[in-house]
């Protein structure tokens, strides 16, 4: 009985890494607690200081200030992203949103082309813009990566202060069917069952989320729209790539950013790589960041959109969190049981 029990108990845990909660499993919560220790997060934010700071000095003396400066943020960036990757598990909910997005794609496509049009209006009016190209254009590397940098940044502390509010209408208790509904076909299907036969006479079970298990719910939100905000802006900057070297012309380019053009050898053919320009490739990767900006702007506070695409996940999220009553049962259960 205790053996089922514990077998039971480890696949629910691997369902819920599956389904990118691993904050919902006991021991993975209490590892990332342990990486979450004030003592770590010091020695990692002073590693990436130090390394950031000797990359970006490096990077200066050769290449200059600016890319100096990006490339001390982007090392110091890469120092935290892999402790997070290593210690927080951020791989399981990066594969669960990549793989979640690429099985709904037919969803994601008509929710995107709601914002693409009026999206396209206005960045192709800058981008016909020659006042745009003299700003953008004329970015070197550095600076340019900085501005990415930064619209992204504010992306992200855009969604983090808006997606806790789509938490709000979780359920925050589960009675007997929802919890036999959402444990169905999942390992914890015969515990819930059998929680059920107990909640029929003791009324609803508490199912609030809170520390880093609400956490994960927001990361998994995060996560999700960031995949769709990076799909999209990939498609904006593949858009004006191809409609740059088609459509404008090289001296036209030229008398805008008031100098000659850097082409960039090697691309598509003789005719569409004598138009691909440093400049294009500039301009192009500007708008596509400040696209992604916009949209995650839209995202969020279209009515619509939220209405269609949160929805969705949000139902995934009650289902997890009602799994986590029967896991949390099943774990007593297994905890009381004489090995």
């Amino acid at each position: 009985m205790v053996r089922d029990q514990s077998s039971a108990v480890r696949a629910a845990e691997r369902w819920f890494v599956d389904h990118g909660l691993p904050y919902f499993v006991d021991d993975q919560r209490a590892a990332v607690a342990r990486g979450l220790r004030r003592s770590r997060l010091v020695v990692v934010f002073t590693v990436a200081a130090v390394v950031g700071a000797a990359a970006g000095t490096g990077a200066g003396a050769v290449l200059g200030a600016s890319a100096g400066l990006g490339a001390g943020m982007t090392v110091a960036g890469v120092v935290v992203a892999t402790y997070a990757v290593a210690t927080l598990r951020a791989w399981l909910i990066v594969g669960w949103a990549v793989r979640r997005t690429l099985r709904s794609f037919g969803l994601v496509l008509p929710l995107v082309t709601r914002a693409l049009p009026l999206l396209l209006l206005f960045i192709t009016f800058l981008f016909i813009n020659a006042e745009v190209w003299q700003v953008a254009a004329s970015l070197d590397g550095g600076v340019l990566w900085v501005a990415v940098l930064l619209f992204a940044g504010i992306a992200v502390l855009f969604l983090l202060t808006r997606l806790p509010e789509e938490l709000d209408d979780v359920d925050q208790t589960v009675e007997s069917a929802q919890l036999v509904t959402a444990c169905t076909g999942t390992p914890l299907e015969a515990a819930a069952r059998g929680l059920a036969d107990r909640v029929e006479r003791v009324g609803a079970v508490d199912a609030q989320v809170s520390g880093l298990q609400r956490a994960n719910l927001v990361l998994v939100l995060l996560v999700a729209q960031t995949v769709q905000v990076l799909l999209l802006a990939v498609a904006v900057f593949a858009f004006f790539i191809l409609f740059g070297a088609v459509a404008m012309a090289p001296d036209v380019v030229s008398s805008w950013t008031g100098g000659p053009l850097h082409v960039v050898d090697g691309v598509v053919g003789e005719w569409l790589g004598e138009r691909v320009s440093l400049e294009l490739l500039r301009v192009s990767t500007f708008l596509a960041a400040f696209s992604g900006l916009y949209f995650t702007v839209y995202a969020v506070t279209d009515e619509l959109y939220r209405k269609q695409f949160f929805s969705v996940v949000i139902r995934e999220l009650e289902r997890a969190v009602s799994a986590r009553v029967a896991y949390r049962s099943l774990r007593d259960a297994v905890g009381e049981e004489p090995a």
